[in-house]
């Protein structure tokens, strides 16, 4: 009686199941970001721009969650100053006033109506 059984080994896991990868979502129909921001810039009578206030303003007209999309509404806008669409006329970065670039405009108008 001095015998003991051998200690049984230890249960393995069962094998975890490989996680569903979720379905991609739907693209929201509409503009972009920046074409709407271009589109109020444009729609603005203001002679020194409008300001990234005033803009969320605007957007907010539109149907724009302007609370989510705050980051993505001053990314937007600092990546259109540096590719020139847009010209800062105060402030850095972000913030401050906004205008169409004007050598841009005349020319699209030279390319476009040089009939």
């Amino acid at each position: 009686m001095a015998e003991e059984a051998p200690a049984a080994a230890p249960a393995k896991a069962p094998a975890k199941a490989p996680k569903k990868k979720s379905a991609p979502r739907p693209k929201k129909d509409g503009p972009t970001l920046p074409k709407l921001i271009i589109s109020a810039v444009t729609e603005s009578k203001e002679r020194k721009g409008l300001s990234l206030a005033g803009l969320k303003k605007v957007l907010a007209g539109k149907g724009v969650d302007v609370a989510k999309a705050n980051k993505r509404i001053n990314t937007a806008v600092t990546k259109l100053v540096t590719k020139g669409t847009l010209a800062q006329t105060s402030g850095t970065g972000a913030s401050g006033s906004f205008k169409l670039n004007i050598f841009l405009l005349r020319c699209f108008f030279r390319v476009f109506y040089s009939c």
